[in-house]
């Protein structure tokens, strides 16, 4: 049985111009991982801004991630 690779994702935090490489399942998948591996800042709400861009295709979706609930798209 052959195992699939997982898609590849940049995952940064907003006003942060570095990032990682993160294999996942999704874009939300590489939001949530990153933010459990990188403890990236939280702003007043609890929460972290992150830009996952799927490498290869090069497309970028936002997500709002709040410690105690996931990842949501930014508004």
């Amino acid at each position: 049985m052959t195992q699939t690779a997982k898609p590849r994702f940049h995952v940064r935090a907003a006003g942060d111009g570095h990032g990682h490489t993160i294999e996942a399942a999704s874009y939300e998948a590489a939001a949530v991982d990153f933010t459990e591996t990188y403890s990236p800042p939280v702003d007043a709400d609890n929460e972290i801004r992150l830009f996952v861009t799927r490498l290869g295709d090069g497309v970028e979706h936002c997500f709002t991630v709040d410690l105690g609930g996931g990842a949501e798209p930014c508004d």
